[in-house]
């Protein structure tokens, strides 16, 4: 593991009036930073995603985050993928408008 990543879960309460606020739960985790292969790029193109950045980290790490925060820059996580035999988890990250 050679970089740190940001996981961000988010929770919803609702304030003095009845709006639902999100609220953050950052935390840091170390994570092995790959690029997305032609053929994820290709798939989730068609699926209308923008890949980016795939995040492998042990499975422990991961508690079901939708966001992650990589370098300052921040994702959604569009998939997950853990092998049977495995501890790790692959995290395929996007760039999305409005989740900056």
């Amino acid at each position: 593991m050679d970089d740190l990543i940001v996981l961000i879960a988010e929770t919803y309460t609702d304030n003095d009036i009845g709006v639902r606020v999100p609220t953050e739960t950052r935390r840091e985790v170390w994570a092995h930073l790959r690029s997305i292969t032609r053929a994820e790029w290709r798939a989730a193109g068609l699926a209308g995603l923008q890949p980016a950045i795939v995040a492998e980290t042990p499975r422990v790490n991961y508690g079901g985050e939708k966001l992650a925060e990589v370098k300052g820059v921040r994702y959604e996580v569009y998939r997950t993928y853990a092998a049977d035999d495995s501890d790790m988890i692959e995290l395929y990250l996007e760039e999305r408008a409005g989740v900056r």
